[in-house]
């Protein structure tokens, strides 16, 4: 339980979403637990982990037991971040990491069955399932907090055109360039 093994990209994360004491946060689509653990690791804040899959939560317990983090503020949480009225009790979250389902197309090197497990049309059915995730998110957003849209899928659909059709239906959502840490 001493160490997590992380992807450099997975290892990013927590640190972009500038979390500090006392904040509330959302790890959206959590499992099976590592960006939520890195969080718990950096800061004392109140952490929601949240999944839809009651199996895939099992994992989110299961790393915060092992990495010796049960003492924290985390919750885990079943529920679809696409349906924030059947989990979310209305407060507002400092910060949230929507970190959606997408291909997997940028992990393909680690999982090469992706490539034979996905067809064309599965980009636009992620494509969107992750605008309806990202817009059930947003107003769980409070002002001026951060939410950090990630993806491990390296087609436009999932990226670059998924987050100019969000600020095309969210003119009350500002665009911020990415600044990562010294040494990343």
């Amino acid at each position: 339980g001493a160490f997590s093994v992380q992807d450099l990209g997975a290892q990013i994360a927590a640190p972009l979403l500038r979390v500090e004491a006392g904040q509330r946060v959302l790890d959206a689509c959590a499992a099976p637990g590592g960006k939520t653990t890195h969080l718990a690791e950096l800061t004392d804040s109140e952490l929601f982990a949240l999944d839809s899959d009651e199996g895939r939560l099992a994992r989110i317990r299961a790393n915060l037991e092992r990495l010796r983090l049960t003492d924290r503020a985390v919750h885990v949480v079943k529920g679809d971040a696409g349906v924030p009225s059947a989990w979310w009790d209305g407060r507002a979250f400092d910060r949230i990491l929507a970190d959606v389902p997408c291909t997997a197309s940028g992990v393909v090197r680690r999982h090469p069955d992706g490539k034979w497990l996905r067809r064309e049309s599965d980009v636009a059915g992620f494509s969107r399932q992750q605008a309806r995730i990202l817009d059930a998110l947003w107003p769980c957003l409070a002002r001026g907090g951060l939410l950090l849209y990630a993806t491990c899928s390296v087609f436009e659909a999932e990226n670059e055109g998924q987050m100019s059709a969000f600020l095309a239906r969210h003119a009350d959502a500002l665009r911020e360039s990415l600044t990562f840490p010294a040494g990343a």
